[in-house]
Parts: C-alpha cells; sequence; structure tokens
C-alpha cells in the first residue's frame, strides 16, 4: 500500500509540477508548443496501453475480460462526461461567463482524473512490479502539461498565479483517493485484476482518442503533432523494455 501511495501521489502531483510553471511565464503558451505537448503524452498513455495494460489483461484473464473491461471503461468515461458538464479547455468559442467556464474546466479535469487514478491503483496490484511504476509515470506524464494548461487558463481569466496553481495541482489530488480504491478492489476481489487492467486501457484510449489527439489537431498542427505522438510511443516504449 505504500508503493501505491507514493506512485500515485508523484503520478497526481505531477499535475502541480506542470502548473508551476505559470508562475514562471509573463504570457501564453503558443498554440505549437501546447500541440507537441499533448500529442507526446497521448503517444506515451497509447504505448502504456498496448504494451503494458492489455497485453497483461489478456495473459491473466484472455481475450473475453479484456473486451468487457475495455467495454467498461469506455463506457464509463462516455457517461460521466454526459452527465457532468464539460467544456473544451482550448476551441470553446461561446460567450460563457467565468465563473461557469472555470467550473466546468475544474470539474472537467477531476472527470478525467477519476479513471486516471484507478489506472495507477490497478496496476499496482498487478503480479509484474513494474507495470504500477510504468503506469504512474505514463500518467504522470499526462497531468503535468494538463495542469500547466489549466492553470494558464485560470491565469488568463485573471485569476493571480498562485491561486491559478493551487487550484490547478487540487484538481490532481483525486488521483489518491480514486488509486487506492483501484488498488483496494484488484487486490482482494479474485478475479477482477484483468477485468481492471482492461477498463484502465479502455479508459485511457477514450481520453487519448476524444482528448488529446483532437486538442493537439486543433489548431494547424497536425504534422508536428504526429511526429510528437509518435516520439511518445517511442519514449515509452524504451522505458517498458528497460
Amino acid at each position: 500500500m505504500a508503493t501505491v501511495l507514493l506512485g500515485s501521489t508523484l503520478s497526481a502531483m505531477s499535475t502541480g509540477l506542470g502548473a508551476l510553471l505559470v508562475l514562471f511565464i509573463s504570457q501564453s503558451l503558443t498554440h505549437s508548443l501546447r500541440d507537441i505537448l499533448l500529442a507526446f503524452t497521448a503517444g506515451v498513455m497509447m504505448s502504456a496501453c498496448m504494451l503494458g495494460l492489455i497485453p497483461e489483461a489478456l495473459e491473466l484473464g484472455g481475450f473475453a475480460p479484456l473486451c468487457i473491461g475495455i467495454y467498461f471503461g469506455v463506457v464509463t468515461l462516455t457517461t460521466l462526461e454526459k452527465r457532468i458538464p464539460h467544456l473544451d479547455l482550448h476551441h470553446h468559442a461561446g460567450a460563457t461567463q467565468f465563473d461557469e467556464k472555470a467550473r466546468l474546466i475544474i470539474t472537467a479535469i477531476m472527470l478525467h482524473n477519476i479513471p486516471e487514478g484507478l489506472s495507477v491503483g490497478v496496476s499496482y496490484a498487478s503480479s509484474i512490479e513494474e507495470t504500477g511504476n510504468l503506469i504512474a509515470l505514463a500518467i504522470g506524464l499526462q497531468n503535468a502539461p494538463e495542469g500547466f494548461l489549466v492553470a494558464l487558463f485560470l491565469y488568463n481569466q485573471n485569476i493571480s498565479k498562485v491561486k491559478a496553481f493551487i487550484i490547478a495541482t487540487l484538481t490532481g489530488s483525486i488521483e489518491i483517493v480514486t488509486a487506492i480504491i483501484g488498488y483496494s478492489l484488484a487486490s482482494y476481489v479474485v478475479n477482477l485484476l484483468p477485468f481492471g487492467l482492461a477498463f484502465a486501457a479502455g479508459a485511457m484510449l477514450f481520453i487519448i482518442y476524444k482528448e488529446l489527439i483532437p486538442e493537439s489537431h486543433g489548431d494547424g498542427n497536425e504534422r508536428v503533432a504526429t511526429y510528437s505522438f509518435i516520439v511518445g510511443i517511442i519514449v515509452m516504449t524504451l522505458l517498458l523494455d528497460l
């Protein structure tokens, strides 16, 4: 349990590490750099799913639990997104008032952090020792630019840099709680682990394709984002092979 707490805390606090950058900037992040970061983290998460979570779920439970777990991961994310108000962080052009906009952004980020925390917790319940650390690393790499973008959004809405940093950091804290829940369920409920690993993969794949890839292609930087996505896959594959 101590390892789960440490890994999930480091992964969650990567949100704050990214948000910390907002204290040192004088202007907004360029669209190109933002898209490169988003695409890179999408590649990292894709590699973690395809080379880590999915093969292990197959080995432990076979094809049926894999399909069921992925299905419920995707359905859960879809249901939560429909039921909890969601606002696109970068491409929303409506005239939403600040209070509502800020609430929606923070809610959406915390929504995404729930399955990410579950993914980390379930992965630490795996019999393969390094799986938990690798998934925590993948989620942490995704959290860092996410935290920066949330803090930057809040700062651009005339919130002080310090307050923007604190709020963005707090959005990641829910991952610690959900990681403990995921670990406990996968550790103590018989035969749940392959379903949990597949669920985590489904949730991550949903985030990759529904959020990260479209966002990285939203400002005309499709080619450089594609290159960054591929680099992310290669980097995570190298880490998995070490």
